[in-house]
């Protein structure tokens, strides 16, 4: 049987992998420290230990997540208790 080629390049032996948690309705998780490479060309960078990377692009610190992915939910408005 020929040997399938494997088309993904490999990092160099000497790096350890990161890991990348993907959230159901939220951001990639991905051991820091981080380059992203954003498709305007420019590179955002953390040195943080652990990178909330946004999915939804509703940040207003993308590529970073702030949780404006969230559901916003509103207070309920004062009960009126009827002595005014």
């Amino acid at each position: 049987m020929p040997a399938v080629p494997d088309p993904a390049p490999r990092a160099p032996a000497s790096r350890p992998a990161r890991t990348v948690r993907v959230e159901r309705s939220g951001p990639v998780l991905v051991e820091g420290p981080v380059e992203i490479e954003l498709d305007d060309g420019t590179t955002a960078r953390s040195d943080r230990f652990l990178v909330a990377v946004c999915t939804c692009r509703r940040s207003r610190t993308y590529p970073w997540c702030d949780t404006s992915h969230r559901p916003r939910e509103r207070s309920a408005p004062p009960a009126e208790d009827g002595n005014t």
